[in-house]
């Protein structure tokens, strides 16, 4: 059985189910779009979301208009670890009453870099949706690596604790599967996709050639953006996201 949208009515989206922390992608609504902002410098989480509240007051918005988030960690969490961050993460979204009907609507993408990374949790960007006569659809696929489960489970990781040729491309799989059902929820093709992200500290040719490329026709065209990034669980090595956006912003919040 597929997993309905459910709608956010305050902020002019519905989303699709993920797990406690955060949904697994949020499509606008139609007389909505969605625009994707980057940071031009990023800031701790906690007052970064708060910046971006103030900024989406700004705009004569809510926070109820936040519809993604982006975020970069030191390291790599335990199971454990990240469990403890998602109930702060969530405690201040609760306290925004942003969660609909117990379920919260904000998709995520969280990642830490490789190479000079954040000595704490940062927002490194954002989307948010606000009112607009755009025909077009615009969407945000939260990050998802090869756990194809909502329940933080390390032996349902894909090829746990293998980093071979062989089981990258068999994590990749499952990352894409992963990718193509919730644009499919969303209602999303291929020719909305805007941008794609890979995040891994591996080699990327080989799944990129024989995986992301035949399974999403829309990477040959726009190209694949690499965060050489781990995802935000130890033994999760290969995590993607997209969106299909109109908007890019970049601002500075700092």
């Amino acid at each position: 059985m597929t997993t309905p949208l459910t709608l956010n009515p305050k902020g002019g989206y519905r989303f699709l189910q993920g797990i406690e922390p955060y949904s697994s992608g949020v499509v606008a609504q139609p007389g909505f779009e969605i625009v994707h902002v980057t940071l031009a410098k990023s800031i701790g989480w906690h007052g970064g979301l708060v910046a971006a509240r103030r900024f989406l007051e700004q705009l004569g918005l809510d926070q109820h208009a936040l519809c993604a988030v982006e975020l970069r960690c030191p390291e790599p969490h335990s199971i454990g670890g990240f469990v403890e961050f998602n109930q702060q993460y969530r405690a201040l979204l609760e306290e925004w009453d942003t969660p609909v009907d117990g379920e919260n609507p904000i998709a995520r993408t969280n990642v830490a870099p490789v190479v000079d990374p954040p000595n704490e949790t940062v927002l490194y960007g954002f989307s948010y949706c606000f009112p607009s006569h755009t025909p077009r659809s615009t969407f945000v696929v939260a990050g998802g690596g090869e756990l194809p489960t909502r329940s933080l489970d390390r032996d349902r990781i894909v090829r746990v604790g293998e980093t071979s040729a062989d089981a990258m491309l068999a994590k990749a799989e499952c990352v894409v599967g992963i990718m193509r059902y919730r644009l499919d929820r969303l209602g999303a093709t291929d020719d909305l996709i805007s941008a794609i992200d890979v995040y891994t500290a591996h080699g990327l040719q080989q799944p990129l050639s024989e995986v992301v490329m035949p399974a999403l026709p829309a990477a040959s065209r726009l190209g694949v953006h690499w965060f050489y990034s781990r995802p935000p669980v130890g033994e999760i090595e290969f995590e993607m996201d997209m969106r299909g956006v109109s908007q890019e912003l970049v601002i500075d919040l700092a």
